[in-house]
């Protein structure tokens, strides 16, 4: 079990609790000296919880859907929660969209979101430069090489992460801060890429990262907000950076990543989640 907020001492959680197990979160509820402690069962589930209490909180009805085995129940289910997260639901189906498209235009689509043109002169390949790119009106060059995959196993790993991570920021925080985030970390870390000399490079990797810097400083400084990440989860991530960056990845057949961009996404999530838990902090 894991504790996730107090609530006050006379509060009545009966429909609370009911709502609760209606949507299959484990929990229980303790009275502590100073009110009534709510714990989870899962981390994973905290995010639906904390948005719970929240709706609880404002007195608002907390509807009960019937469950069924059905399929079309299951997937009337899915909707109502990617509604409540349409950022990271847009990202992640984006992703998803180019990806197959990539099967079916190919090299031509890929250049089309590389962050300078890219052609071939001589059996060369010759490359735009930034500024001349971006005076062109192509603006959105400095965004789309995060939407670009290039196999499966990159493409799950990051849509993996997103949902976690942005999930958790647009429920607690809203659509816009998810909006700015994901700008803000995919420009930062394609420039931090591009600054390198590289030029054919994407993935939302360098997004993840500042998802994963985000949440992780609002947790750490503000654990009242709801944000939860575990340690492992973060030393795990942070240790397959620090291990891309070294020869050894190369050899074991981890190369080509794009370090950099993963870098300058996590500095731009750690400026922003200490922006914002200030902000908390200050309140």
């Amino acid at each position: 079990m894991h504790p996730v907020m107090l609530l006050p001492q006379d509060a009545d959680t009966r429909e609370l609790r009911q709502a609760l197990w209606q949507n299959r979160i484990g929990h229980r509820i303790t009275a502590e000296a100073d009110g009534q402690l709510i714990w989870v069962a899962d981390p994973k589930q905290h995010v639906e919880l904390q948005a719970l209490v929240q709706r609880w909180e404002r007195g608002e009805a907390l509807t009960l859907p019937r469950r069924s085995q059905g399929r079309s129940q299951r997937s009337a289910d899915v909707l109502p929660a990617l509604k409540r997260v349409p950022v990271t639901a847009a990202m992640i189906v984006l992703s998803l969209l180019v990806f197959a498209l990539i099967g079916l235009f190919g090299d031509l689509l890929i250049v089309s979101l590389t962050i300078v043109p890219i052609g071939i002169a001589n059996d060369e390949l010759v490359f735009g430069s930034l500024s001349a790119t971006l005076s062109s009106g192509q603006i959105w060059r400095l965004l789309s090489p995060a939407f670009l995959h290039f196999g499966w196993m990159h493409l799950i790993f990051n849509l993996m992460w997103v949902w976690y991570f942005g999930r958790q920021i647009e429920m607690l925080q809203g659509s816009r801060t998810m909006l700015l985030l994901l700008v803000f970390a995919g420009v930062g870390a394609n420039l931090a890429q591009y600054a390198t000399g590289t030029v054919l490079f994407g993935g939302m990797s360098g997004v993840v990262y500042a998802l994963l810097g985000h949440v992780w400083l609002m947790s750490r400084r503000v654990p009242a907000s709801g944000f939860f990440v575990p340690t492992m989860l973060v030393v795990f991530m942070l240790g397959w950076m620090v291990f891309t960056m070294t020869d050894m990845a190369g050899n074991v057949g981890f190369g080509n990543v794009a370090n950099e961009a993963h870098l300058g996404g996590l500095l731009v999530g750690l400026a922003t989640g200490w922006y914002y838990s200030s902000r908390y902090l200050r309140r």
